[in-house]
């Protein structure tokens, strides 16, 4: 194993595809002579030079656009926008090209084409750079998208994303670009469509994606000492989404708290929280219980913005009302 950060991680993903086949390339804002914005393309203009590496003009609309018609002709783009936020200036895209050329085609067409960049809260960036909308994305058939929340899963989603013949949204996190952990030496691929139990429990389980799963593991660890197990579920793919591992894992403990950093209403929580009420109905001793970003667009305050996202204290309160433990 080696120890890298969620950003190497990905680095080193794009640079082992790059390689294995030249047909990947990477396209989007400062992605080549600046290293990246988030410097997770670091070094690659140097070994793969400017026809794979390519800056862009400041228009979303238009270099994924241009990633989308590479796609078609048999290349393998990998388009980097600096945050989703911008992203929404190229829904048009992704969302009636893209996702629909396979379905409108009949199968003739494919869009081996992965759009990724960083989403989700971050820090003192206010209200239109600080927005979790993984429900855009999750909301569209013809679409895969996936949300790693640690450098191992940064790496494996990120390959097994480029290799696939559909378009793939990755989700990253701005807050946990710098985060370390350990990767396999080895190539690891993490298989699309995959959740995984990070904690084991009995009692009840905590399911997330993204940077909230490590509030998950810090809820739990302080629910532990109350003298409660709680399993943690990373989902890692939000389409297509393992309904067996969630629930499975509903099924053996009979509660269960969803997080998701988005907004509540039309979020991919708020269906994961569906789906378990009802496939889980004689399984669950307790309403399903749900932590969302509160409902107001994200403050500048870092008090306030601290306040209003999902956090480990907020989960125990919620699991501690499932198990009927309110203090």
């Amino acid at each position: 194993m080696a120890v890298m950060t969620y950003r190497d991680a990905l680095n080193r993903a794009l640079r082992e595809e790059m390689a294995r086949d030249q047909m990947v390339v990477l396209m989007g804002e400062e992605v080549a002579e600046y290293d990246g914005a988030y410097k997770v393309s670091r070094g690659l203009l140097d070994e793969y030079g400017p026809e794979r590496v390519l800056d862009t003009p400041i228009t979303e609309l238009g270099f994924t656009g241009l990633g989308v018609g590479a796609a078609l002709g048999g290349v393998r783009p990998v388009v980097e926008w600096m945050t989703h936020n911008f992203a929404l200036l190229a829904l048009d895209q992704v969302v009636n090209e893209a996702a629909k050329l396979r379905h409108m085609s009949g199968g003739r067409l494919s869009v081996p084409i992965v759009f990724r960049g960083p989403n989700g809260p971050a820090e003192y960036l206010s209200s239109q750079h600080s927005q979790a909308l993984a429900s855009y994305w999750t909301h569209v058939p013809g679409l895969k998208v996936v949300s790693p929340s640690n450098p191992a899963d940064a790496y494996g989603l990120l390959k097994s994303a480029i290799r696939d013949d559909n378009p793939v949204v990755v989700l990253e996190s701005e807050m946990l670009y710098g985060d370390k952990g350990n990767v396999p030496d080895e190539e690891a691929l993490v298989p699309l469509g995959k959740a995984a139990i990070v904690r084991l429990g009995s009692d009840i389980s905590i399911i997330s994606f993204g940077r909230p799963v490590h509030y998950a593991l810090e809820a739990a660890l302080s629910l532990e000492k109350r003298g409660v197990s709680a399993e943690v579920v990373d989902l890692r793919s939000l389409r297509p989404l393992d309904e067996g591992t969630i629930m499975a894992s509903v099924g053996k403990t009979g509660r269960a708290v969803v997080v998701d950093e988005s907004w509540p209403a039309a979020s991919v929580g708020a269906w994961v929280a569906h789906r378990v009420s009802v496939e889980c109905f004689d399984s669950l001793d307790a309403p399903v219980e749900f932590v969302s970003s509160e409902d107001v667009p994200m403050p500048y305050n870092h008090a306030l913005e601290l306040a209003v996202q999902p956090s480990a204290d907020k989960i125990v309160a919620s699991a501690l009302r499932a198990l009927y433990l309110e203090e």
